[in-house]
């Protein structure tokens, strides 16, 4: 059983209709009814912005979530790097000072909560002017 449908009128110029004419083969459209609803349905969920994946096309998500992965994959590589070279850092450091455990656990707090507050914009000059005033 067919849903049924509302008859309405419409307006549009002369060259949106040639549009529409020309455009229905290509979308496998019966009539320039179904094309024209097909179009409203489209710009709909464009304009609100819900399921944008089902207006894109598939080589462009393709391609979207390869970019993606590539950097992602990337970030994880220096990240990575980055861990070792702190690592052999913190090794040195350790391996050259002696420094007590509750001296170590208050430097860590201070740390954590510079990091918050910098939103891990950490400086080397902040560090010093730090243990020049004193843990």
């Amino acid at each position: 059983m067919p849903r049924e449908k509302i008859k309405f009128a419409l307006r549009m110029s002369p060259e949106t209709q040639q549009l529409v004419k020309e455009m229905c083969p290509r979308d496998n459209c019966q009539t320039q009814n179904e094309f024209i609803e097909k179009a409203i349905r489209f710009y709909a969920g464009y304009v609100s912005g819900q399921e944008a994946a089902a207006y894109l096309p598939p080589a462009l998500m393709s391609v979207l979530r390869s970019t993606v992965k590539a950097s992602e994959d990337r970030i994880c590589r220096l990240l990575f790097k980055l861990a070792v070279e702190m690592d052999m850092m913190m090794n040195v450091l350790a391996y050259g000072m002696e420094i007590s455990d509750d001296t170590l656990r208050d430097l860590r707090g201070h740390c954590v909560q510079n990091v918050k507050k910098t939103n891990g914009s950490v400086t080397l000059d902040k560090a010093v002017e730090f243990q020049k005033v004193g843990v």
